[in-house]
């Protein structure tokens, strides 16, 4: 028996192992990109809730494509929710290139940390 087949009716090869030949099957090649943290926690979402999406993405080759894009969607939208709370609240580059938001320093605290405060 040969080691390799190839079946014209679907364009396969088939590499033979013990008693039975199985496909020579490879996952496509993929784009590299980075995923970040919002990319990692969906694929752990999909790996566990959506078990037949991951498969289907890993099989097509279009994984990390996915946690990429969501990865990139995610953190646009947590920028863009940070820059409406910071609008909402009143917050301005000027406030915070500023000091302590409270106005406090160390001389409004005399005793705080030069180890003469008395308990």
């Amino acid at each position: 028996m040969d080691k390799y087949i190839y079946d014209e009716n679907n364009g396969l090869w088939y590499e033979l192992q013990g008693d039975y030949y199985f496909p020579c099957l490879t996952v496509p090649a993929q784009e590299e990109r980075p995923i970040g943290i919002w990319g990692q926690r969906h694929l752990q979402y999909i790996k566990k809730e959506r078990k037949a999406l991951y498969t289907e993405l890993l099989t097509g080759g279009r994984l990390n494509t996915y946690l990429a894009d969501i990865n990139e969607q995610a953190t646009e939208q947590m920028f863009l929710l940070t820059k409406q709370m910071a609008e909402h609240e009143g917050i301005t580059e000027q406030l915070k290139a500023g000091s302590n938001a409270m106005g406090t320093t160390h001389e409004q605290h005399p005793g705080s940390g030069d180890g003469n405060h008395k308990s």
